[in-house]
């Protein structure tokens, strides 16, 4: 059985690799589909969508392009992502959803750098975005240009000093709710999914409780297999899915050199997320569309 990869980020959030990179080197690992899921942005996805047709319409090999997302969102103080699939990227009520979305990140953005030139750096939003053209900018992007400007020796030492959640530098932002991300995907026709549970640290009791509000809310699938999950978060992912009738799901968080030692479709080294996921998500995607159609 082929693989795919549907957890995977480009240079248009916080990964390294250009969409059409990204789809390039999904076809030279020999995956059978990858999504595109960048971080609260959609502006990668018809870059890697029209390369891949524009690959098969030549006659060169080529791959199927999922189109997705991955929302950061807010659950009782913590972190919580959730990942759409087969989104209608170009679905005006969820385009202008997504823009204020994409607005708050923004206003959050100019008051880090406000904050970070009182230290005594030189930094400006403007100057962010210059080096990182049509990117959301994240924390990721501001370690990378305290790096390698000489404010610090280390990316890992950037966010202990001035980017992490407890330093006063940080400035959070108002984040959507996960009931919120799930609904705002359903609006656009995907299939919502609760990325990377084990990660949350939430133990069993709190977890069960949030996929079961989100649940309620619509959610459809759960990511059973991730690069960094043991072989009990595995098991955990399909006890939740099972009790919940999620489907399944899967990906390695590629983002290329910024995480240099996780690499596309393997993770660190032992992922493999079955094509039998995707066919699974695809047939519910379908199951959707059509008995909307109906209505």
């Amino acid at each position: 059985m082929r693989q795919v990869d549907l957890h995977t980020h480009s240079n248009k959030s916080d990964g390294s690799y250009s969409p059409a990179e990204l789809v390039d080197y999904a076809i030279a690992k020999g995956l059978s589909a990858v999504a595109l899921t960048d971080h609260d942005t959609i502006d990668g996805l018809a870059e890697a969508v029209h390369h891949a047709e524009a690959l098969s319409r030549s006659g060169q090999p080529s791959i199927e392009v999922v189109p997705g997302i991955e929302f950061s969102t807010k659950y009782e103080s913590q972190d919580v992502h959730i990942v759409g699939l087969y989104i209608a990227y170009d679905s005006p009520v969820f385009t202008d959803k997504l823009q204020q979305f994409i607005d708050s990140r923004t206003g959050r953005n100019i008051k880090m750098c406000n904050k970070l030139r009182e230290a005594g750096i030189d930094i400006t939003y403007d100057k962010l975005q210059e080096k990182n053209p049509d990117a959301v900018i994240t924390r990721a992007h501001y370690a990378s240009y305290l790096f390698e400007k000489g404010y610090v020796k280390s990316r890992q030492e950037a966010f202990a000093q001035y980017l992490g959640d407890h330093t006063k530098y940080f400035v959070p932002r108002e984040k959507v709710t996960p009931a919120q991300a799930v609904s705002l995907i359903l609006q656009a026709e995907g299939i919502p999914v609760l990325a990377h549970p084990p990660l949350y640290h939430m133990g069993n009791e709190r977890l069960d409780k949030l996929v079961s509000s989100l649940k309620d809310a619509g959610l459809m699938g759960i990511e059973a297999l991730y690069s960094t999950y043991t072989g009990q978060d595995e098991r955990d992912m399909l006890k939740l899915a099972s009790k919940y009738d999620l489907l399944l799901s899967g990906g390695s968080d590629f983002h290329g050199a910024n995480k240099p030692k996780l690499d596309l479709g393997v993770g660190y080294g032992r992922l493999f997320v079955p094509e039998e996921f995707l066919d699974n998500i695809k047939k519910r995607m379908w199951a959707n569309r059509a008995g909307e159609a109906r209505d």
